[in-house]
């Protein structure tokens, strides 16, 4: 995804060429409706979707931004928060038998293997690790309890009211929700750090324990192979979540911030993310003015039924019913 600018030519020249910038001016303005058609609430197929100006805070576009829903693997960005401001990098962990054994997405990791805590952060980051998640937890606060408390009041201190955790992971249960508005702020704050918007960045990485023994990584982000302005991100699933997905992109006007939550599909994800920064793109250059939908949704585990727009902007209000399923699927 480029954001072209375009040139200007000399006065003669427009002149001689006055017809073809007329027919150039039209190709614009229809690709501009266009634009705006394809990131409607109606066609944001994400229950809940977020953009932000990371330099700012700024909400340029969002769809439900404070309905609480289920994180799934966006929870381990609060995971690393917390443990880069209470570990050190070179601090090794002990796996447990319980990390070990955190179902069902894992890097490998063994009962008894020692690994810092820099690899684990890469491990839960990247491949999205749920034994390293646990590891973290319990290498940073001794226990998995203990670590949520911490993660929680992580939440509180950043004002995030509808944001609440039960585990290190985001694998689903009752009193586990985050909002898209909160998501964009959890990442806004995450890049902040070097090593971890380092960490979202990278594609292919390689962890080893202490004994030797090494696993490789890759980043659940495929926009990482697509799109050159993609700074990088965080993936999640869950059947009860459906697929979630924060990101960080930059454009001409700064860095961007775009939350999904509640998806149908995965590759939804990143054609709407790539739309999503094109339109936040252009109301930071003041082409366009910040939209907010509310949706009303009646939610029900794995799927979504039954949603109707209404559209706040300049007072004006239009409302339109639609029909929306998540498939569910068996992976994280």
């Amino acid at each position: 995804m480029k954001f072209n600018k375009l040139q200007v030519t000399p006065l003669a020249l427009r002149l001689n060429n006055i017809k073809i910038a007329v027919l150039l001016l039209l190709f614009l303005v229809a690709g501009h409706w266009s634009l705006l058609t394809a990131v409607s609430a109606e066609e944001i197929q994400a229950g809940a979707a977020v953009v932000m100006d990371a330099a700012t805070g700024r909400v340029l576009f969002a769809k439900n931004p404070e309905l609480r829903m289920m994180p799934a693997s966006t929870t381990k960005l609060m995971t690393a928060l917390v443990v880069m401001e209470r570990a050190h990098l070179d601090d090794v962990v002990t796996v447990s038998r319980k990390a070990a054994n955190a179902p069902p997405t894992k890097i490998g990791l063994k009962e008894g293997d020692i690994i810092t805590i820099e690899a684990l952060l890469y491990s839960a980051l990247m491949r999205s690790g749920n034994d390293a998640a646990v590891a973290l937890a319990e290498g940073v606060a001794g226990s998995e309890e203990e670590f949520v408390d911490l993660m929680n009041q992580k939440a509180f201190a950043l004002g995030l009211n509808n944001t609440r955790y039960i585990n290190p992971n985001g694998l689903p249960g009752d009193g586990q929700y985050v909002t898209a508005y909160d998501l964009s702020e959890i990442l806004r704050q995450a890049m902040t750090y070097p090593l971890l918007k380092q960490i979202l960045g990278t594609r292919v990485a390689e962890v080893s324990t202490e004994a030797g023994r090494t696993m490789v990584v890759k980043n659940t982000d495929r926009l990482l192979w697509t799109d050159a302005d993609v700074l990088g991100g965080k993936t999640g699933y869950t059947r009860q979540a459906g697929h979630c997905f924060v990101s960080a992109g930059t454009c001409e006007s700064g860095t961007l911030i775009v939350a999904l939550l509640g998806s149908p599909r995965r590759d939804l994800l990143w054609k709407e993310t790539e739309a999503l920064l094109a339109l936040g793109n252009r109301v930071m250059q003041n082409l366009e003015e910040p939209v907010v939908y509310i949706t009303k949704l009646e939610y029900d585990a794995a799927k979504f039924t039954k949603a109707s727009y209404a559209k706040k902007s300049r007072g004006k209000k239009t409302t339109k019913k639609k029909k929306r399923r998540i498939v569910p699927e068996n992976q994280l």
